[in-house]
């Protein structure tokens, strides 16, 4: 990664909590249902979002009809928006500076367009992240939920569960039966991305990138360092083998 990409994503991501998903049982649990609005005129990704959104807890509003987009939004006083760029009759560069005019509520712009450029503009606009498709899902629910923890911070403790163990994302702590233990920052969030996509094969490749999206510089090494950690802290509450590693493609829990 260039130096002039690692900068961008400092002035993207600075400061940028850490926060994630909300499902219970399966992910976090909130105190009040969050609603997102997807504007997106491309009707596969439009449902595809909608579907990966509502099975993780949110209210979800896709309008099919774009005409009046903005006044949709200033009546439905949506938590959080997805935005595409490249729209029927207008760009979302444009919706977006217009939004911001009566509303502060994180815009997340997931698109086809991957210039530097087109990633500068939606920062001077006001957008708070640029994704681009095709985009990795287990990333796009982790920034979504640490935008709207930063914008709506009273809202809800943050714990993901699987397999009797409890990670608790605001502590930093994961706990088994009695037992618990402390985990670095890395450590917190290679363990958020498993518990996220438990049950699959979660390549290194995948978390390192991960990992930098998330401002934690780490690299193949590294990662086999963290990894090894997380195992003895594992092993030391009663979680033998709770991390598996399957050769020549990644991790699973």
């Amino acid at each position: 990664m260039t130096d002039y990409k690692i900068e961008l994503l400092r002035v993207i991501y600075y400061d940028f909590p850490y926060c994630l998903c909300r499902r219970t049982g399966g992910g976090t649990e909130t105190d009040m249902e969050q609603k997102l609005m997807i504007i997106e005129d491309e009707p596969l990704i439009r449902n595809e979002l909608r579907t990966l959104l509502a099975s993780n807890g949110y209210e979800v509003s896709a309008p099919e009809d774009l005409t009046g987009i903005v006044e949709q939004v200033k009546a439905e006083e949506p938590h959080l928006i997805l935005l595409d760029i490249k729209l029927p009759h207008d760009s979302g560069f444009s919706v977006c500076a217009q939004i911001r005019v009566f509303s502060n509520a994180p815009i997340i712009f997931v698109t086809s367009c991957s210039t530097d450029m087109d990633e500068l503009n939606s920062i001077m606009l006001g957008g708070d992240a640029f994704i681009t498709k095709p985009y990795n899902t287990a990333i796009l629910l982790a920034r979504i939920a640490s935008l709207l923890k930063r914008a709506y911070p009273a809202q809800g403790s943050e714990q993901l569960k699987y397999g009797g163990a409890v990670l608790h994302l605001d502590s930093g702590m994961i706990a088994y039966g009695e037992q618990k233990a402390e985990l670095t920052k890395n450590e917190l969030k290679i363990l958020y991305y498993l518990f996220k996509n438990a049950g699959k094969i979660c390549s290194r490749g995948d978390i390192v990138e991960f990992l930098w999206d998330n401002q934690l510089y780490v690299d193949d090494n590294a990662l086999s360092v963290n990894i090894n950690r997380i195992r003895e802290k594992l092993a030391g509450i009663g979680l033998e083998n709770f991390i598996k590693t399957r050769h020549r493609q990644g991790y699973t829990l």
